[in-house]
């Protein structure tokens, strides 16, 4: 038997693994399997150098839990080292830079430092561990077993082994602050968690954990769709099939692979959490990519498996350097291709899925002027037509009688008085009802000009005007008979801040609507949309009233005889117009229905006398 120190420079390095190198004593056991398959993995490539010979079946990670004895071991059949391997592997805390290392960790920002591939993972067995056995024999056909153990100090014994097949087993003995680990339900769940896709069978109590197949490894020609859902529901069990996915597999500037599932969007997805679970070579690492992946792609459910990712030591934090970002810009880019791959070839399906892939595209180009080059073609609305259409189609076809202008509305509902006055006309509206509407408008005006959207209710556009019912005869001031009528109902409604407008509609059964300029109305949504204060924020309003609707007529008429009626039956056409408009504030709605009341009581009185 030999004795020896850790050949470091500090005695205390085995207490900064334990307090600075993990965030989670979980890591422990996700550290040593991973071990355990890279021994497996060296000696499957020795066999294919004509070094050794074994079967595939001997190739296995066997995990046990002794509570008696307060122990768990790890075992595998891989490569194996002689003692001479140890000394360089084990007892020299094989890595380089140690003094660097520690100089790091030793601070109190220690575990948010990046570090780069010490190789330490071993080590990680003494956060809950008071003492640690390596039992091990080399592949080597004339090696002897060896046996290493170490209690947490910077001392360790080395001797003759016990091992008679090749292969490397740990014996962890359990520390009174870490028996939670010596429960079998605890293990399994950790492992479940960080090993079930690795490539070798590993075995708990003799129970086989790791059952499920790594997809993303596999060519997508040698996948069906079956089998993306079945890793889908194992991943999110409980939710919504996915509505389709994109298989990742690159392997020039960097490796990655991985597979991005587009999600059936529900109401409380939170769009600011990431839910890509992040790999490097099959291991666990987090179940988030938010390093990764831009904002506007967190909604994205799925697997990124990369190597090149550059990972602090402990695997837990994620170094955003330029490969980072070059990841994050080729999935950008691959999310485009399936988008437009879709749109070309399926429509239809496309449409259907719309929904719940629009937020994607809207913040991606809100947010990432090379997303917006790429993807602007891919944007529809559904239009007053019952039809999708892209904003190029829907200028092609409007150019003739509007050029360069876009006119849109909420909804079907919303406005929808409007709504049949330019269908009537057959001017085509589109319906924004996304609260990212508002400042993509703005957004593609910018890049779009003279491209303008205009909401239908923002004017009196002249392609709802009927011009032959103008009132256009002068009277002896000079003074045309609709700018009588608008001045007319400007002093029954008695408001200093409202603009009034009499127009001829082309539609006789719209008594008025209440325009806002489209400038400030678009400032206030973004203002609502900020969860802002609007109540110090100005709104110019202008009631145009239609100066063909019977309504209007009779109440221009009263006013000469009947002011206070003329007035209450104008301030009722202005509040439906708001009402109308989802404009009418709470505080307005009380005396809207008490007017409303006296109203009806009066009519009823004069049609029962």
């Amino acid at each position: 038997m030999s004795k020896g120190t850790l050949k470091i420079n500090s005695q205390n390095i085995l207490p900064i693994i334990k307090k600075w190198l993990y965030s989670d004593r979980d890591i422990f056991l996700r550290e040593l399997v991973s071990n355990s398959c890279d021994a497996i993995a060296k000696l499957k490539i020795l066999r294919d150098q004509g070094l050794c010979d074994f079967k595939d079946d001997e190739l296995k990670i066997n995990i046990q839990i002794d509570k008696e004895n307060k122990t768990i071991s790890i075992a595998d059949t891989g490569i194996g080292m002689t003692s001479e391997e140890v000394e360089n592997y084990i007892a020299q805390l094989a890595f380089s830079g140690a003094e660097e290392f520690v100089d790091k960790y030793s601070s109190s920002e220690g575990k948010d430092q990046i570090i780069g591939h010490f190789g330490l993972g071993f080590y990680s067995s003494f956060m809950v561990s008071k003492l640690v056995e390596i039992n091990t024999l080399s592949y080597k056909n004339d090696a002897s077993s060896a046996h290493w153990s170490c209690d947490g100090s910077s001392e360790y014994t080395l001797d003759q082994g016990t091992l008679e097949n090749r292969g490397t087993t740990i014996t962890m003995h359990i520390n009174e602050e870490s028996e939670e680990f010596l429960e079998e339900a605890k293990l399994k769940a950790i492992l479940e968690k960080y090993a079930s896709f690795l490539p070798y069978p590993i075995y708990l109590n003799e129970k086989l954990i790791n059952e499920q197949e790594p997809l993303w490894m596999k060519a997508p020609s040698e996948c069906k769709d079956e089998d993306y859902l079945k890793l889908y529901r194992y991943l999110y069990p409980m939710q919504p099939d996915p509505l389709f996915w994109i298989h990742l597999n690159v392997d020039y500037p960097f490796h990655l692979k991985g597979i991005l599932f587009f999600p059936k969007i529900n109401k409380n997805v939170d769009f600011k959490q990431s839910q890509v679970h992040l790999y490097c070579n099959r291991v666990f690492v987090s179940d988030s990519c938010k390093e990764i992946l831009p904002d506007y792609l967190m909604i994205l459910k799925g697997v990124i498996d990369s190597p090149d990712i550059p990972l602090n030591v402990s695997r837990s934090y994620l170094q955003v350097d330029k490969t980072v970002r070059a990841l994050g810009n080729h999935i950008s880019k691959k999310i485009v291709d399936k988008l437009s791959s879709l749109y070309n070839q399926d429509f239809e399906k496309y449409t259907k899925c719309w929904e719940d892939i629009e937020t994607i595209l809207k913040l991606g180009i809100l947010q990432d002027e090379k997303f917006y080059t790429k993807a602007k073609d891919l944007l529809v609305w559904k239009n007053s037509k019952e039809e999708f259409t892209s904003l190029k189609d829907y200028l092609e076809r409007a150019n003739s009688k509007h050029e360069n202008e876009i006119f849109y509305s909420f909804d079907e509902n919303h406005n929808s008085h409007f709504l049949e006055m330019y269908k009537e006309k057959n001017i085509e509206v589109l319906f924004a009802n996304s609260y990212l509407d508002t400042p993509l408008m703005s957004f593609i005006e910018s890049k779009e000009s003279p491209i303008k959207f205009k909401r239908i209710d923002a004017s009196a556009h002249s392609g709802i005007l009927d011009e032959s019912k103008e009132k256009t005869v002068l009277n002896e001031d000079g003074k045309t008979e609709a700018t009588v009528f608008a001045e007319t109902f400007k002093t029954l409604l008695s408001q200093d801040d409202l603009e009034v407008e009499a127009k001829s509609l082309s539609s006789d059964n719209v008594p008025a609507f209440v325009a806002f300029d489209e400038t400030q109305r678009r400032m206030r949504d973004y203002l609502s949309i900020a969860q802002k204060d609007m109540a110090a924020f100005p709104q110019k309003r202008t009631l145009v009233v239609n100066t063909n609707n019977k309504l209007i007529q009779a109440i221009y008429k009263l006013a000469k005889s009947n002011g206070d009626l003329a007035s209450s039956l104008s301030q009722q056409v202005y509040d439906l117009s708001l009402l109308q408009q989802k404009e009418l504030t709470p505080e307005s709605f009380p005396e809207f229905v008490k007017r409303t009341s006296a109203l009806l009581q009066d009519l009823a009185t004069q049609l029962s006398s």
